[in-house]
C-alpha cells in the first residue's frame, strides 16, 4: 500500500506513537515479516508444560510466556528496561509469573541450579555462564536469537554501506554455549522476508528495534528517511530480510 499521507504527519504519529513492550501490533497493516518455520512460542508452551520452575531472560512486554496455557508452579521473568517492566508485570499476571527488574550486566539474581528451564527471545546479549549456573543439571536454555546482518538492507538504506558483520553468529553461540559447560542439542537458522509499506512504518521500527541503526533519532537521519519514503512511493514497499536462528542447549 501506497498512503496518501504526507512524510511529515507519518514521521510525526510514527514519533508519537508507544514502543514499550516487545509486541508489533502497531504495525499491523502497514507491515509485515515471515515468521520463523520452527514456532517458538509453541516450543517454549511445551517446555513450560513439563518443568516445575523456569525463567524467561529478557522477557520484553512478556508476551511469548503471556500465551503459555500451562505455566509451571515457579515462573519467573527478568528485564532491564525499565519502561517494559509494569508491560511485562501486567501482561503476566494472568500465568503467576514474578517479574524482576535486573541490570543490564551478570549475576543474574537466583541461586545456583534453581531453574529446569531457562528461555530467551532475542536477547541483548546471551549469558551464557550465568544461565549455565542456575539451570539444574539436565536443565535446558532455549532461545530465539538475532542472525548476523539482520535487517541489513534497511541498516544501509539509512546509514550507507556497512561491513561485513562480525557477531551474533550461530557458531560463536554454539562455542559460547559449549564453553560454559552445555551441550547444544538444537541449531536452526532461518531467513524472513520484511516488507514496509510506508514510512512511518520504518520510523517506528528503528525506534524500537535499536540495534537496527544504532542511535537512530528522525532529526538525524530524516535525510535517509526521505529517500526511503520516495522509494517506497515509487516501489510501493521497502523489502529487508530479518536473521533467526533457535538454539537448544543442556546442562551437563
Amino acid at each position: 500500500m501506497v498512503t496518501d499521507r504526507g512524510f511529515d504527519e507519518l514521521v510525526a504519529e510514527a514519533e508519537a506513537a508507544p514502543v514499550e513492550g516487545w509486541g508489533f501490533s502497531w504495525l499491523a497493516g502497514r507491515a509485515t515479516e515471515e515468521r520463523p518455520p520452527w514456532g517458538y512460542a509453541r516450543l517454549v508452551a511445551a517446555r513450560l508444560a513439563a518443568v516445575d520452575a523456569a525463567l524467561d531472560i529478557d522477557t520484553g512486554g512478556g508476551e511469548v510466556l503471556a500465551e503459555a496455557p500451562t505455566p509451571p508452579p515457579l515462573l519467573v521473568a527478568t528485564e532491564a528496561w525499565p519502561p517494559n517492566v509494569p508491560v511485562a508485570r501486567r501482561n503476566l499476571r494472568r500465568v503467576g509469573a514474578h517479574v524482576v527488574r535486573v541490570g543490564e550486566r551478570p549475576p543474574l539474581p537466583f541461586r545456583d541450579a534453581a531453574f529446569d528451564l531457562v528461555v530467551s527471545r532475542h536477547p541483548v546479549d546471551t549469558w551464557w555462564d550465568e544461565v549455565a549456573r542456575v539451570l539444574r543439571p539436565g536443565g535446558s536454555y532455549l532461545s530465539q536469537q538475532i542472525g548476523p546482518g539482520t535487517m541489513r538492507e534497511l541498516s544501509e538504506a539509512v546509514l550507507g554501506p556497512l561491513p561485513p558483520p562480525e557477531h551474533r553468529h550461530p557458531e560463536q553461540a554454539v562455542a559460547a554455549a559449549e564453553a560454559a559447560g552445555l551441550t547444544v542439542v538444537d541449531l536452526r537458522s532461518a531467513t524472513l522476508r520484511t516488507v514496509f509499506h510506508d514510512v512511518g512504518a520504518v520510523v517506528w521500527f528503528l525506534r524500537k528495534v535499536v540495534w537496527t541503526v544504532p542511535g537512530f533519532t528522525v532529526d538525524r537521519h530524516r535525510a535517509a528517511l526521505r529517500r526511503l519514503d520516495e522509494r517506497i512511493r515509487a516501489e510501493g514497499r521497502f523489502v529487508a530480510h530479518a536473521r533467526r536462528f533457535l538454539i537448544e542447549a543442556r546442562r551437563r
